[in-house]
């Protein structure tokens, strides 16, 4: 307890890190954002916050993408209260985490994430790896404090529902207003304590637009192999965020230009080095973004079975050449490109078994005979695999025929669908089926009879 309140008293914060003396405080009329733009159930959190005393602001990605123009994704909430105190303030509300301890209110359908104040990391006190990542970030410190351990400027803006006003401790309009995405502190320093940091850059340069400051991104390139020090768990979260932005193409080309993809996707450099592979890919990035920007929904594991399915197609055929049988070959194909990723990326059992069904599925669409287009169209992944089967076509990989005729198939009435399937070829491998020789009638012919003698 004595060393803790020592610390508290005597902090001294990194040497690349200096806390303002006094924020900039932007009025409504210079920043332009109305109290009705923010989320009712996070301006009805800041208040119940402030009306029991403590401070509390909308803070960080909301207040940066209302600035933007952009609608946010989610709301967070910075505080002075400790999560104790926001959980004794709320009924439905829960403290989560383990390196950040937050606090999660529910408000009808959304979810409010509470944070309180956090100091700046002490030099020798803060446990950290050998590579410099933080691994505990528990210590609570001030306002001023807590916007000068953030990463960029654009994410150290408080909003206070109840006045209007911003706070901004680092000049983030600004940085805003001049499309530069600057880095607070030493890049160098701040990379190491989370090497996440990097692609976060990538990802919000992207979807802003903004030019990532030259101190800032110079950097990137040399310190990459810190991102194999990351949790396979954590990554796998910012890999999503990346790609489910909106803007996954423009992401995707600026990690290859900072050569921060190996630390991502390991097998992703091969599949963009194939001409077809590479065209699937971008097709796939673009379908995702459109879907993103027209807010319909996207899935995971469709996303993930894009950007992998030309691995499993190698190694599938390479199983198929040295004698095995389709199916299982298949099956041990995709086992085999989801266990290298499982070494980079934790991707969860759900969202590795719907990429397993879309790849499964993708066979099946072969056959077109008898009662197998009836079985197919029931599975539940039906749609998904049949997206999948589209983008394929489109990539150049089979014919467009295949996806017209199990469209047309799932579409029509039953007439209709007996017609297709009397009409479909073939599958590739099928066997003839032999027609069957008529057994000889039992019953004689008049030819057969005996003739009568008399």
């Amino acid at each position: 307890m004595i060393r803790k309140l020592l610390r508290k008293v005597f902090r001294r914060p990194g040497p690349d890190l200096v806390v303002p003396a006094e924020p900039a405080l932007v009025p409504p009329e210079q920043h332009g954002l109305r109290r009705e733009d923010i989320s009712p159930a996070a301006a009805k959190t800041c208040a119940v916050l402030q009306d029991a005393g403590h401070k509390a602001f909308v803070v960080g990605g909301a207040v940066r993408d209302l600035l933007a123009g952009l609608p946010p994704k989610d709301y967070d909430v910075a505080t002075s209260a400790t999560p104790e105190q926001v959980r004794a303030l709320f009924r439905r509300s829960r403290i989560i985490g383990r390196r950040f301890r937050i606090v999660h209110v529910m408000s009808g359908r959304e979810t409010i994430e509470v944070s309180t104040f956090r100091a700046l990391h002490e030099e020798g006190a803060t446990p950290t790896d050998e590579h410099g990542r933080v691994l505990a970030d528990n210590v609570f410190g001030s306002q001023a404090e807590d916007a000068t351990r953030r990463d960029f400027t654009v994410n150290a803006l408080y909003y206070d529902p109840r006045s209007g006003t911003i706070v901004d401790y680092h000049h983030g309009v600004a940085d805003l207003r001049q499309k530069t995405l600057r880095m607070i502190g030493d890049p160098r320093t701040r990379y190491r304590e989370d090497p996440v940091r990097m692609l976060r850059a990538v990802r919000l340069g992207a979807k802003l637009g903004l030019s990532i400051d030259p101190a800032a991104r110079t950097p990137i390139r040399e310190m990459a192999p810190l991102l194999e020090n990351v949790p396979p768990a954590r990554l796998f979260d910012e890999t999503l965020k990346l790609l489910m932005s909106g803007y996954a193409v423009k992401c995707l080309q600026q990690l290859r230009e900072e050569g921060l993809h190996h630390g991502l996707l390991p097998l992703l450099d091969v599949i963009l080095e194939q001409p077809l592979g590479e065209r699937f890919v971008w097709l796939a990035l673009e379908n995702t973004d459109n879907r993103v920007q027209q807010d319909k929904r996207i899935s995971p594991g469709f996303l993930f079975a894009t950007l992998l399915w030309h691995e499993v197609l190698a190694a599938w055929e390479a199983r198929k050449a040295d004698g095995a049988p389709s199916q299982p070959a298949l099956f041990d194909a995709m086992d085999q490109v989801l266990d290298v990723q499982a070494k980079k990326l934790a991707i969860t059992r759900k969202i590795a078994g719907d990429i397993k069904e879309i790849w499964a599925l993708q066979p099946r669409f072969e056959k077109r005979s008898g009662h197998a287009p009836y079985r197919l169209i029931e599975q539940p992944r039906y749609r998904a695999a049949w997206d999948f089967l589209r983008l394929r076509a489109q990539a150049g990989e089979i014919d467009m025929a295949l996806p017209d005729w199990w469209e047309a198939f799932a579409g029509g009435g039953p007439e209709r669908r007996e017609q297709l399937v009397s009409e479909a070829p073939a599958s590739k491998g099928a066997p003839r089926k032999r027609r069957r020789r008529r057994k000889p009638n039992a019953k004689k012919t008049e030819s057969d009879q005996p003739v009568d003698a008399t």
